[in-house]
């Protein structure tokens, strides 16, 4: 069942769009934009239902802040109906705009519509000009293919899909190689230097982005050199 995070300062709204919602997806509901924010951090979700006015930070600086580190889709939903209100949040990253007040079927028919449009890119992931595809097997940068070997594939698609996380070797291992007891901490370093180095030959700046943790493991930053939580201190 797909996830949704609905970030509204009203508890009644919340309340409300959960009772539409629940028996087709899994909500998470969050009044805190701080709290939602951290909340993206550290789980996934499928799409964020946004609302527009909010004291401690309003819908359009949300998006704005969210699209810095994710590409998750957005709907924002709002009572404000202006066509330039509109214009600024679409133009901001927002997949979609649903005014208030709303009928059941079509807020289901629109999240339906914007997670099917997510779908249909799944296969194909972007950052900075490197282009990753699923189903080919294939990463180029600026149209200059990069060959990995199937290990380092699966690596970059996992950092790509989980940006500003931190894999400890541990869960790299179990994760690309599958529970494996021959494996070790060093083979891990060993891919990510053959990672990163195929990446710098491109002419990608992989050490902006693959970063060690020291004591952890790896992370890919989604913004070069800073991660989320810096961002918003």
């Amino acid at each position: 069942m797909k996830t949704i995070l609905l970030i509204d300062d009203e508890p009644r709204m919340l309340d409300l769009l959960k009772l539409y919602l629940e028996p087709v997806f899994t909500c998470k509901e969050m009044v805190s934009v701080q709290e939602a924010l951290i909340y993206l951090e550290e789980n996934h979700v499928d799409l964020v239902l946004l609302d527009i006015m909010m004291p401690e930070m309003d819908g359009w600086q949300v998006c704005k802040e969210i699209r810095k580190f994710w590409d998750v889709p957005i709907i924002m939903l709002t009572a404000k109906g202006e066509h330039t209100d509109m214009v600024k949040g679409l133009n901001l990253g927002a997949d979609d705009y649903i005014l208030k007040p709303f009928d059941e079927e079509v807020l289901l028919a629109r999240i339906n519509a914007v997670l099917r449009r997510a779908k249909s890119d799944e296969n194909i992931v972007s950052f900075e000009g490197l282009h990753l595809n699923k189903e080919s097997f294939e990463v180029c940068f600026r149209q200059k293919e990069i060959p990995l070997t199937p290990k380092e594939f699966e690596m970059l698609a996992l950092f790509l899909a989980h940006q500003n996380k931190v894999f400890t070797r541990e869960h790299l291992i179990n994760t690309v190689w599958g529970y494996n007891d021959s494996i070790e901490d060093r083979t891990i370093d060993s891919h990510v230097r053959n990672l990163r180095e195929k990446l710098r030959k491109s002419g990608f700046p992989a050490d902006d982005y693959l970063q060690t943790v020291w004591g952890l493991g790896y992370k890919w930053l989604k913004s070069a050199g800073r991660n989320a939580l810096e961002l918003r201190s």
